[in-house]
Parts: C-alpha cells; sequence; structure tokens
C-alpha cells in the first residue's frame, strides 16, 4: 500500500507496522540467507556465556524490518536515503514495532524520523531516517 504524502503535515505518524514475534527460526534462516553466523544470534550457551539472557536478533534484520515499513507504505522509486543506528540489542522472540514520523516536508520531499521498538515497552532497539521525494505536480 502507498500513502500519499501530499497532505501529510510534520510530526504526523506515516506508517506503523509490528513484526514478529522474531523467532529462533527466522534468525537461523537469515544467517543462512545472509551469511552472518555469528554464535550470538544462533547458539544459546554462547549468547548465555556473552552476558545476554538468550540469542539475539541481528541488528541487519532489525534494519531490514525498518526498510520493509518504508517500501511497503511508499513508492519504492521515490525512497531517496535511509539511513539507521542500533541502539539496543533485540532479544529472540520479540515483537518489533516499526515507525515513521515526518519531521520535514519541501515542495519536492520530506524527511521521515524512523523508530524500531520492543512492541509493549519504552525500549527503542534502533533509529534512523528516510529521505523521499514527493511526485510532481502535472
Amino acid at each position: 500500500m502507498s500513502l500519499s504524502l501530499e497532505a501529510l503535515k510534520p510530526g504526523d505518524l506515516v506508517a506503523e507496522r509490528v513484526f514478529g514475534p522474531i523467532t529462533g527460526d527466522m534468525l537461523v534462516a537469515y544467517a543462512e540467507a545472509s551469511g552472518d553466523s555469528n554464535p550470538l544470534h544462533l547458539d544459546r550457551d554462547i549468547a548465555r556465556k556473552s552476558g545476554f539472557d538468550d540469542v539475539i536478533i541481528h541488528g541487519m534484520l532489525g534494519m531490514a524490518l525498518l526498510g520493509n515499513l518504508l517500501t511497503d507504505a511508499f513508492p519504492q522509486d521515490n525512497l531517496k536515503r535511509f539511513s539507521s543506528r542500533f541502539v539496543s540489542i533485540m532479544p529472540v522472540e520479540s515483537i518489533i514495532l516499526c515507525r515513521a514520523e515526518m519531521v520535514e516536508k519541501s515542495a519536492t520531499a520530506v524527511v521521515l524520523k524512523l523508530e524500531a521498538s520492543i512492541d509493549g515497552t519504552d525500549k527503542t532497539v534502533i533509529t534512523g531516517s528516510a529521505d523521499l521525494s514527493l511526485p510532481v505536480a502535472s
């Protein structure tokens, strides 16, 4: 589904989606597809010896969820820039809430603030931003 950004204003929530729970099987599939087989994501014993309660979700998988939020909500050709920063670990079985809020708007583009958090908490796990172009009026 694509949204029209023309009618929105700074401060508006423009996209929101919940992903998960992100399971251990999903981490195995992601590791196989991405080549990131770091045992912190796959081996509970190693994760526990490293100070975690269980395996943790790949940060790049979390970033991909934010990217999925954007490409589901807006035409891909309008996406001009996407950046993110990992803030906190995501425990396996987490449900991730991804949100995009408009922060700036010009005649030709918008800037979005992105956030991924553990659903049902105030724990932010990834922050980011994205620039999208607006369609040219005909």
